[in-house]
């Protein structure tokens, strides 16, 4: 992370009185929310900018998709500077879910072609690239699978003696690699999610950070359990 998106990360982490998961690793959880008489920390999303809208990742996914659908996001927005704070958003999952969908929407076919795609390659395809023979080499395996796969899974998928691969191997393999090919071209690269997008669903925040979102996930959580209730035909939250 460059030093000045570290810095502002360390701001709203400061301001909103959010601590950094145990053991956070790249790509996970950016930061959590001890909310009073909540069984669980709450996860959130930190992103900051100092234009209009917010970049997100490099190769947006179905994973990603499952993992932000049930995050919280912060947005900070900053001067030119990138050290004065201008304002804040919060956005609850709720509040995130048409932007998600949207996105989700313009990938899908591609990844629909993905899982499709590799059942229509056939032995046929396999004669095109290696010819008719009936085992092949690992160095063989290689051409198709390249670095995509460990020292370990090459022996795994080595099904014939002396880790040799069988014609049934090497067509799996095959499918395999298209359907990587496919989903690696499918990716949306960063795809912004612009403050039109937040000020149309919520409101700034300008200040009293830490109290003022702990109201406003408490509001959320509230919501969300008095739909469910009425979905269920229970009683709602007083």
């Amino acid at each position: 992370m460059p030093a000045q998106d570290d810095a502002r990360e360390q701001q709203m982490l400061w301001m909103f009185n959010l601590r950094v998961p145990d053991g956070r690793t790249r790509g996970g959880l950016d930061a959590v929310l001890e909310l009073d008489n909540h069984p669980s920390p709450i996860p959130f999303e930190l992103k900051s900018t100092t234009g209009d809208s917010v970049s997100t990742v490099r190769d947006f996914s179905p994973e990603h998709i499952s993992k932000w659908e049930h995050l919280h996001w912060l947005f900070a927005f900053y001067k030119k500077d990138a050290t004065t704070l201008r304002y804040c958003y919060y956005a609850s999952p709720a509040d995130m879910s048409d932007w998600i969908k949207d996105k989700e929407k313009y990938i899908q076919p591609d990844f629909v072609l993905a899982q499709q795609a590799p059942q229509r390659i056939t032995d046929g395809d396999l004669d095109i690239i290696f010819g008719n023979g009936t085992s092949f080499s690992k160095k063989d395996a290689q051409r198709i699978m390249k670095n995509q796969w460990s020292k370990e899974k090459y022996s795994k998928h080595a099904d014939l003696p002396g880790g040799r691969y069988s014609r049934d191997a090497m067509l799996a393999l095959l499918r395999e690699r298209c359907e990587y090919v496919i989903r690696r071209g499918a990716t949306l690269n960063n795809p912004h999610i612009p403050e039109r997008y937040l000020e149309s669903r919520v409101d700034r925040i300008f200040d009293d950070h830490a109290a003022t979102v702990r109201r406003l996930v408490r509001r959320y959580i509230d919501l969300r359990a008095d739909k469910i209730a009425i979905d269920q035909n229970l009683p709602t939250t007083p």
